[in-house]
């Protein structure tokens, strides 16, 4: 049986939850394009890139602009999604997260960051969370969006641990696929019917233990 020597986690979904503020800015810049956005039409943006989730918005206002406005409009939306998470405080940790990582570290199990994510520096000095991490790879770092498993290797050899000896933990079916496909253990946290593919499903990190990490295989 593989011992796990590493842990690399996604950001979004499963240490905190930011697509509150992806929301809130995407619905902010519809109000001034002159129509709403809601909830429900929301859930096409999730795991999309930012200029894509534009295009979609775009298409149900029924808007059509050239390349330039575009450009404005996506980073008008980022510049508002940055001025939310700057208020972001440590209680917004999703649940387990910060005791799941303490727990790794007492048994000197090392972390990384796997995230697709821009602005994961400034999220996780918000939670205080940046010294539980012994590498941290963002979308500042990579080229390529899961299900390419860049983030993930780049994690792992930042920590310079084997693939095989280490375990992510996702959301997304995007990111459980990237993990597989990089060699890894991948364990999803939300819906089993989503996430079928992950050697382990969970609802949040509160259920993971080290008992549970070194049976995994």
């Amino acid at each position: 049986m593989r011992k796990i020597k590493a842990c690399i986690f996604d950001l979004d979904g499963v240490i905190v939850d930011t697509a509150k503020y992806h929301y809130l800015a995407w619905k902010r810049l519809a109000q001034e394009l002159g129509f709403d956005f809601t909830e429900e039409q929301n859930e096409a943006l999730k795991g999309v890139s930012r200029t894509k989730s534009l295009e979609i918005l775009l298409q149900i206002g029924g808007i059509n602009i050239c390349d330039e406005e575009k450009e404005k409009l996506a980073e008008k939306k980022n510049n508002w999604y940055v001025e939310y998470i700057k208020n972001m405080v440590p209680s917004e940790i999703l649940k387990g997260a910060k005791e799941f990582l303490y727990e790794l570290r007492k048994n000197n199990i090392k972390i990384a960051l796997g995230s697709a994510s821009k602005n994961s520096m400034l999220i996780l000095n918000k939670l205080e969370l940046v010294d539980c991490f012994d590498a941290i790879i963002d979308g500042n770092k990579v080229k390529n969006a899961k299900p390419d498993p860049e983030v993930f290797l780049l994690g792992a050899k930042q920590l310079g641990i084997p693939n095989n000896e280490c375990v992510v933990f996702e959301d997304s079916k995007a990111g459980i696929e990237a993990a597989l496909c990089g060699g890894m253990l991948a364990v999803g946290i939300g819906d089993k019917r989503v996430l079928d593919k992950a050697n382990l499903v969970i609802s949040s990190l509160s259920e993971m233990s080290m008992d549970k990490l070194q049976l995994l295989k």
